[in-house]
């Protein structure tokens, strides 16, 4: 329901705009998007989501759904208190429909965000925890210098660390294998060495990427380094859509066009960063991922009638290239049908999202 908002803005623009927009929503809002968003997962073929949740939303949306999800909710700020306010508060009110599997997770937001200190105060929780690394030059410029298309958020976010991110944190010793870092777009050979060195897990989002201009992640030497790489379809905020097939696809063209090589990533390797990839990220490779004896029965039964692959030479090339949420015939999280085609059209949740919508796109009315 966010899609499209500051369509064309640099990346410190388009955030200001959805934060003003998302000021306009409360939780209602929030939890009508968060339903609307894990039927669409679920459509997509989608059985599992690593969430990052501004206010907990998606875990009542997942549980009454059935997709499987590790929520990490948002922090913000410089110190520990944030945990004992915004975070306990509403892991309170989610608490009851935690389970094995909606499980939380934390995310300090981003180092542009959150200061060093709260990202230490995260990790003592002992819970997954997710974060945003690296995105963009603007956020970069802002951390390094304090200059930028970001300065009109300096009131609202702590001062610049006067490096990256991922320097920032890896010099206080605040990189872990616990961490699952969305984006790493701008990176160089040293921050991928200490990101590889402390085994930080990257979530690829290539539609994100170029639809705020942010660039093409160095997907290639991130795998070389051994990192756990899975991909991400990022929020319809920036995507538009949680369509996996078409990040695949994304993921494979921007691969090979960076690269300039056809074979700089095959589509059995652009499947794997979609299924065990992203698993392996979410810490959750032992459990899904993959079709093997003792894991859940999560399963996305897809069709190529019609499609231009059928009969298929290879069906993973014809799965990565030919597939799209209108062929998933079902998904299946631990064995239980959690969408069929044609069966349930969910007119009620799409009419709360749109009129959550609304909200988003009306304009602010000053009273006196």
């Amino acid at each position: 329901m966010y899609a499209g908002f500051g369509d064309g803005l640099s990346f410190g623009p388009w955030i200001l705009i959805h934060m003003e927009r998302k000021a306009r929503i409360g939780l209602a809002e929030m939890e009508a998007i968060a339903r609307i968003g894990a039927a669409e997962c679920l459509r997509s073929g989608i059985t599992t989501v690593g969430d990052c949740s501004f206010s907990g939303a998606s875990v009542a949306a997942c549980a009454e759904l059935g997709l499987r999800a590790i929520v990490y909710l948002e922090v913000f700020g410089t110190d520990a208190s944030q945990l004992d306010g915004r975070f306990s508060d509403h892991r309170s009110r989610i608490e009851h429909h935690l389970s094995d599997s909606v499980r939380l997770g934390i995310s300090p937001h981003a180092p542009y965000t959150c200061t060093p200190e709260l990202y230490a105060a995260c990790l003592e929780r002992d819970l997954p925890l997710a974060t945003h690394l690296n995105e963009s030059s603007d956020e970069l410029e802002w951390l390094s210098t304090g200059t930028g298309p970001w300065e009109p958020l300096a009131a609202q976010i702590p001062p610049p660390l006067g490096e990256s991110g991922i320097r920032a944190l890896a010099r206080r010793g605040l990189l872990s294998s616990r961490i699952v870092a969305a984006h790493c777009v701008k990176v160089d050979a040293d921050e991928i060495s200490l990101l590889a060195e402390n085994d930080v897990a990257v979530v690829h989002c290539p539609r994100s990427n170029a639809v705020l201009g942010c660039g093409i992640a160095p997907l290639a030497e991130l795998r070389e380094a051994g990192l756990r790489v899975g991909l991400g379809t990022d929020s319809p905020a920036s995507a538009p859509s949680f369509d996996m097939f078409d990040e695949m696809r994304t993921a494979l063209y921007a691969a090979r066009a960076r690269a300039e090589r056809p074979d700089a990533l095959s589509a059995a390797e652009t499947l794997e960063l979609a299924t065990i990839g992203a698993a392996r990220a979410l810490g959750l490779a032992d459990e899904i991922g993959s079709l093997a004896p003792g894991k859940l029965a999560d399963l996305t039964v897809l069709s190529l009638a019609a499609s231009p692959f059928l009969p298929w030479e290879d069906p993973v090339t014809a799965s990565v290239l030919g597939g799209s949420p209108e062929r998933v015939v079902a998904t299946l999280v631990a064995g239980e049908p959690r969408y069929e085609k044609g069966g349930e059209a969910w007119p009620e949740l799409i009419a709360d999202a749109h009129s959550a919508r609304s909200r988003l796109l009306s304009r602010a009315v000053a009273t006196s």
